[in-house]
């Protein structure tokens, strides 16, 4: 799929692995049944604030879940909604990103990107110090 542009959509918002398993547990609960916002901040143990924060980070993922008589409700499938989920940082060192970026996909090319960012920047701080490295002070 060479020269396929993929749409430009907002950055991802960065998340805890404990909110993005919240989210994941939302979008479960929200996927056959309406449910009225009392009853799934009391599920997710959220006060109404966490409550419209987390469904506003829904929606700024492209996540449709629109208020229908006081209740609220998953609008297409849980899978697509899951697939748009913000992911928690994993932590990975450089090289353990440099080896899952080995590939062809999307993601493989996101990792890519931010792999030549990181790389680019370092290039240009050696560029600028003339190749040499920084004196180090002896102890």
């Amino acid at each position: 799929m060479k020269g396929r542009k993929q749409p430009n959509r907002p950055e991802t918002p960065a998340v805890t692995l404990e909110r993005a398993a919240r989210l994941h547990c939302l979008l479960h609960l929200l996927r056959a049944t309406p449910r009225p916002r009392d009853w799934l901040k009391n599920r997710l143990s959220l006060d109404v604030r966490g409550f419209y924060r987390d469904l506003e980070l829904l929606r700024s993922c492209g996540i449709s879940v629109p208020l229908n008589e006081g209740c609220y409700i998953l609008e297409g499938s849980v899978s697509d909604a899951v697939a748009r989920l913000p992911f928690p940082d994993p932590r990975l060192t450089l090289g353990e990103a440099v080896q899952l970026a080995r590939g062809r996909t999307t993601a493989h090319r996101k990792l890519k990107e931010q792999l030549a960012r990181i790389t680019a920047t370092a290039a240009g701080a050696t560029k600028r110090a003339g190749g040499r490295r920084p004196k180090t002070s002896k102890k």
